[in-house]
């Protein structure tokens, strides 16, 4: 699953005096967003997704036509069945050739009880001798064909469960329970493997990308229950209850959004504050993290 994350930007709140502590980091909100593809090539027949929709895991949302696919099943399927009846010719040659060879062992035996007592010759005993071992031979190459009939079914087979395969991924499921950010992809227009259909996202829960200082590093961990604050209107702020999920292991150059020459020669890391959305967190919204004191 591929994850595209918005670039995190630095804000800063308007003072509101001593109601709000100072925020230890600045940030914006993500998702944990998804990018939904076609699979194999052809038309849309089907596309059940509209931005904006929550769309439940598992559930069915496109279909790719799979016209030329069926017919190649089809095709495979029938030259299958005439090499499955080149078997039962084959099986049934076998059987013929194993009876015979019962047959002239059984005048094998006569032949030999006669050359004991006199009443056969030697020569027709060394004919009867070469009749079983040419049956023999006989019976060795067809049972061969018949090993490369099997073969050629079991390629056939394999060559089946490719095409269907295919076919199954010209029916796209939805991955995640999510709510659908862009639409990319319309019915009727044609697609190709790897081409975007759609973006879904996960809102459940979003994550405040902020920025702290090398010196506030040792104050973090995670799993940590941080504050988040989040502009409520004029110089108000709504404060929820986040945790740490990542904190980065490499120091970067505070963003360019931070204009003051001072900061810009600063070295910050990234950190992610996983915080629940009751649906009034928005992707790129600004937001403060607060570090609480134990």
């Amino acid at each position: 699953m591929k994850k595209y994350l918005i670039i995190a930007v630095f804000f800063a709140f308007t003072s509101c005096g001593n109601k709000y502590p100072q925020a230890d980091g600045y940030g914006n909100f993500e998702a944990d967003e998804t990018v939904v593809s076609a699979e194999s090539a052809g038309k849309i027949l089907f596309l059940d997704v509209d931005e904006g929709s929550v769309l439940d895991k598992g559930k069915l949302v496109a279909i790719i036509d799979t016209g030329d696919l069926q017919l190649r099943k089809e095709q495979l399927i029938a030259q299958k069945k005439a090499v499955e009846s080149k078997a039962a010719n084959v099986t049934a040659q076998i059987e013929v050739q194993k009876q015979q060879k019962n047959n002239l062992l059984t005048d094998k035996v006569r032949t030999e009880n006669l050359f004991k007592e006199g009443a056969a010759t030697a020569k027709q005993l060394d004919d009867i001798n070469g009749a079983v071992a040419l049956v023999e031979k006989q019976i060795l190459s067809t049972e061969t064909q018949m090993v490369n009939i099997s073969n050629e079914i079991n390629v056939i087979e394999k060559q089946i469960a490719q095409l269907e395969e295919n076919i199954n991924k010209c029916s796209i499921v939805n991955p995640v329970k999510g709510t659908v950010l862009e639409k990319y992809a319309e019915v009727f227009e044609l697609t190709a493997p790897g081409k975007s259909l759609y973006k879904i996202a996960v809102l459940d829960y979003l994550y405040l990308r902020a920025y702290i200082s090398g010196a506030q590093l040792a104050q973090v961990k995670l799993g940590q229950k941080v504050q988040v604050n989040i502009d409520a209107g004029e110089n108000t702020m709504r404060q929820l209850e986040g945790e740490i999920s990542w904190i980065a292991s490499v120091a970067e150059f505070t963003p360019k959004i931070i204009q003051t020459r001072e900061e810009r020669i600063n070295l910050v890391y990234a950190i992610k504050i996983k915080t629940p959305n009751d649906g009034s967190l928005k992707i790129g919204m600004p937001g403060e993290v607060v570090f609480l004191n134990d």
